[in-house]
């Protein structure tokens, strides 16, 4: 697998994600891109909203475990299960994936996961295996697993998988006019990579920026480096963005097409996720809100553009949201 996707700048072709886009609707319609004039006024600039909030899972990682399933089928028609460490958003993905392919999900999350996240893998029928303090420590799990059980292990970075979410950036850069920059939040980099991608194949200008927590900034400062640099911990309210090994062929690929990556802090997280709500009455998990918390914080930069924002889902346990909307 390692440098399928880095093999050249482009990585993947138009061909490619057009093909993954099919995949994709046939289980699920394009979803909207808004300019929303509220969050205009607010930001200073044109902002257009890309509503991965409003897909089957309520997170744009559906995309890719459609894509990657759909290839696993018909390259391994005999497989019985798969297995994957998630905080949610992957993990619902593969589930509902492999169910409409007829396979079983084993899904590994740590303890504390988010409760509602929890029950929507179990009713997209996974079997949910609770171990490990956080994503890294649920992965080694999996991986065992995977070895005990004789499942197919579903990483968290693949070809498939950005194939499948950089349908979402076709999406965005076909109805939007031309953007300036899209901010985009960096879990483990597929959404990022996918929208390098397509902005590659499409030729377009537009920059391509990262964002991460302050408290996860492992590819913030991987970034700086040039090279891999983990952290210790990685605990954020933003669970999408909770990583603390960063993937060596995304950093590659970040490397390459991505302008530069914003650090927001929790509470510029929180202040985005009120904002989404007063200007838009739209539902943003901590991963979801992060773009547009990097815009607010670099309003003067962006003054008078056109700003795509990935609004990349909106799964966030009830108590967390009303806490985080009080203030």
């Amino acid at each position: 697998m390692a440098g399928i996707l880095a093999q050249s700048h482009g990585m993947l072709s138009l061909h490619d994600v057009e093909d993954a886009a099919a995949i994709v609707q046939a289980t699920m319609a394009a979803t909207a891109q808004y300019a929303w004039p509220l969050l205009a006024q607010r930001t200073g600039c044109e902002t257009w909203v890309k509503h991965e909030n409003h897909t089957p899972t309520g997170a744009f990682k559906v995309r890719g475990g459609l894509v990657y399933m759909d290839r696993l089928k018909r390259e391994r028609p005999e497989v019985k299960g798969v297995v994957s460490a998630t905080r949610g958003n992957h993990g619902q993905s593969i589930a509902l994936a492999a169910a409409k392919a007829g396979v079983a999900a084993t899904i590994v999350v740590p303890h504390g996961n988010s409760v509602e996240k929890n029950a929507a893998m179990r009713a997209f029928g996974a079997e949910l295996v609770e171990a490990g303090h956080d994503f890294d420590a649920a992965k080694e799990t999996a991986m065992q697993l995977a070895k005990e059980r004789g499942l197919a292990m579903v990483p968290s970075f693949h070809r498939d998988l950005v194939c499948g979410v950089a349908t979402y950036a076709l999406e965005l850069f076909r109805a939007a006019p031309v953007l300036d920059t899209v901010y985009v939040p960096i879990g483990l980099g597929s959404g990022i990579c996918g929208t390098i991608a397509v902005r590659d194949a499409l030729g377009l200008k537009t920059k391509v920026v990262g964002v991460v927590s302050t408290e996860a900034p492992a590819y913030a400062l991987s970034f700086s480096a040039g090279k891999v640099v983990a952290t210790n911990s990685a605990n954020t309210m933003a669970d999408g963005m909770a990583v603390r090994g960063p993937d060596a062929e995304a950093l590659e690929i970040i490397l390459k097409g991505a302008d530069r990556i914003v650090q927001v802090s929790e509470a510029e997280i929180a202040t985005a996720m009120r904002a989404y709500y007063e200007d838009t009455h739209q539902l943003t998990e901590g991963a979801g809100a992060a773009s547009l918390a990097a815009l607010l914080q670099e309003r003067d930069r962006m003054k008078g553009k056109k700003v795509g924002l990935v609004l990349s889902g909106g799964n966030i346990d009830r108590e967390v949201y009303l806490r985080t909307l009080a203030g």
